[in-house]
């Protein structure tokens, strides 16, 4: 065969072959195209979405599994507008779409049902009319479904009340009529939120039986009915006035409950009402968490801080739970005070905050119940065990990153009010039994925070991650969580503790962030990686992590980005253009004596035992 054709036969086989991984191999991808082509994109948000590659796991705001198949789609608050397309219900795999905040309008597509790994659906905030698809109704994994202030009409569909697993439902401020379904996992206590649109009230009781009125054919049967009939009436009044006065009773109740959903915990001990619930928060007995944690046993401490020590507890039904138990500074008998900030606290669900699920209040204690989980906290797994491993590994590693960044940037933007965390640290961070990160003691600072505002400085701060402004001021902000978590973020990379005396020994600085700066300027890069991740990472990820962590932690609060910057940033979108307009202005550099620390190759060398730096080339 002539050279000459035997290359235009290469050509082609490279070619056909090319072409059957687009057909074989991108399906997820083209349906991504098919939405990014439906939508308006001024700010350029979608630009690495390239259809020219195999899959679409490289492009921004798309997460995939480890067989390269879209888990998720984060592209809330990208100012898009446009439609939603039916080939979104290709995305088999897809367990999260993150759409809210937008300006997309059109209907929801059918097609969405298709979607049976969907945990979460957030498509709030945005311009969506027509009807909620009945389909919906087989996402049998959902748990967070968010379709409130849209233009939605029509009815609530009753599928939805077929899905088990949904926590959370809010449809508020829409144009929905009709009934509210009620049978199924819906309910009056359920967490779920219909204001503001044209739906029924809930009935409570079904409408009384009319009875037949009896008659006879005798007189004397008429008067033996007279005589019979003014008893039976007088029977009959008093039995139809207490129903009716019962049915006044539950109905005001009833009425009361959906004015005021969440304003009374009502103090019915637990041995004689186990299931006394407010949404989906219960309030507990004393006793019955006495019981769980055996009496506040000491081997049951899970952990103790700044607002009191927590207790490993097995309730009655065997499912696990953590009880805090908040110190005595908390507790000055202003109960409305408590519940009004319990309130708050249970009204955050996001999947990386850790959820409320119940409370104890008593003249002289104050207990949070939260679920248990299972891998404890970043701060405990990234100690050293015996075998000088760690459970986190990198991927893990920047999975705690971006989580816990989305917890935290939901606190900031989408709570009303806004709650400030106030002692972000690896400790508060959790793991459920995927080691996904769960932001844990949200919104204590308040609660602890009754008598004087200057008490929160003493009780929140954690040394090595309070802002130098909340040291010197007493006044928390949302940088003020910013820095905590670029602290955190650090603690992630290196494995140390943000405060160590025992650094002294080597004269190094005692705080964790001087410690690193100190290393940047003397680029002594290859120490700060932890040793327990035995040179398995990722060069450019962790460059790209401690630059967020820098300017998290910078020393001018305003110079801090937003926690929703820090989530894009770790998404890949914007870190690189905010790290060169931040060195150009002197910002980095003024805090820094040696800015261009990142290369490609400074922590990766070839006294590296049984690695090479291919070894650790991977997506970015």
């Amino acid at each position: 065969m002539e050279p000459g054709i035997f290359g235009s036969v290469f050509v082609s086989l490279i070619l056909v072959f090319s072409a059957f991984l687009r057909v074989s191999g991108n399906a997820e991808g083209d349906a991504l195209n098919a939405l990014k082509s439906n939508l308006e994109d001024p700010n350029n948000v979608l630009q690495s979405w390239n259809a020219t590659l195999v899959n679409p796991c490289r492009w921004y705001h798309v997460t995939c599994n480890s067989d390269k198949s879209v888990t998720r789609v984060d592209l809330g608050n990208a100012n898009l507008s446009g439609q939603l397309v039916p080939q979104l219900g290709q995305l088999t795999n897809l367990q999260s779409l993150e759409l809210y905040s937008n300006n997309i309008s059109g209907k929801i597509p059918k097609e969405l049902g298709n979607l049976t790994n969907l945990v979460s659906l957030d498509l709030y905030m945005n311009n969506l009319s027509g009807t909620i698809p009945d389909t919906l109704g087989k996402l049998t994994k959902l748990r967070f479904l968010r379709l409130n202030n849209n233009s939605l009409t029509g009815t609530i569909p009753m599928s939805l009340t077929t899905v088990m697993t949904l926590q959370v439902l809010d449809l508020s401020n829409n144009h929905l009529r009709g009934d509210i379904p009620v049978n199924g996992s819906f309910s009056l206590f359920y967490s779920i939120s219909f204001n503001n649109n044209d739906l029924n009230q809930i009935p409570l009781f079904p409408p009384p039986p009319i009875s037949p009125t009896p008659t006879t054919s005798s007189e004397n049967s008429a008067t033996g009915a007279i005589a019979g009939g003014a008893t039976g009436a007088i029977a009959g009044g008093v039995a139809a006035g207490s129903a009716l006065l019962f049915a006044a009773l539950g109905i005001v109740l009833a009425w009361w409950l959906r004015r005021k959903p969440q304003e009374h915990f009502s103090d019915v001990p637990a041995e004689k009402d186990p299931e006394v619930h407010l949404g989906q928060l219960k309030r507990f007995s004393l006793r019955e968490l006495q019981v769980a944690t055996d009496n506040f046993s000491n081997k049951n401490i899970l952990g103790s801080g700044g607002f009191g020590k927590v207790y490993k507890g097995s309730l009655a039904d065997g499912s696990l739970v953590a009880v805090k138990r908040l110190k005595k500074e908390c507790i000055h008998g202003r109960e409305l005070q408590f519940q009004t900030e319990v309130e708050m606290i249970s009204m955050a669900v996001h999947r990386n905050l850790l959820r409320l699920h119940g409370f104890c209040m008593t003249p002289t204690e104050r207990l949070l119940v939260y679920p248990f989980m299972v891998n404890g906290s970043v701060a405990s797994c990234l100690r050293e065990r015996a075998d000088g491993q760690s459970p986190l590994n990198w991927p893990i590693r920047k999975q705690i990153a971006l989580g816990s960044a989305r917890g935290l940037a939901y606190l900031h933007d989408h709570c009303d009010p806004k709650i400030i965390h106030r002692d972000v640290k690896a400790a508060s961070i959790l793991l459920d039994n995927e080691f996904e990160a769960v932001v844990g003691d949200f919104g204590l600072a308040k609660l602890m925070d009754y008598k004087d505002t200057h008490v929160t400085t003493a009780v929140c701060g954690t040394i090595g991650h309070i802002a130098p402004e909340y040291l010197s001021t007493g006044k928390s902000s949302e940088k003020t969580d910013v820095f905590g978590y670029g602290v955190m973020l650090l603690e992630l990379i290196t494995g140390q503790r943000a405060f160590d005396p025992a650094r002294l020994a080597n004269d190094d600085a005692v705080m964790l962030l001087d410690w690193v700066k100190e290393l940047l300027n003397k680029k002594k890069l290859e120490t700060l990686v932890d040793s327990k991740l035995q040179g398995y990472y990722i060069v450019e990820e962790v460059e790209e992590l401690i630059q967020v962590a820098l300017l998290c932690t910078l020393n001018t609060a305003s110079d801090r980005p937003k926690m929703s910057h820090v989530v894009k940033m770790l998404e890949g979108d914007g870190l690189a253009e905010r790290w060169e307009q931040w060195k150009k202005e002197d910002i980095i550099c003024g805090e820094l004596n040696h800015c261009n620390f990142s290369s490609n190759n400074w922590i990766i060398n070839d006294s590296t035992p049984g690695l090479h730096p291919e070894e650790l080339s991977g997506p970015r």
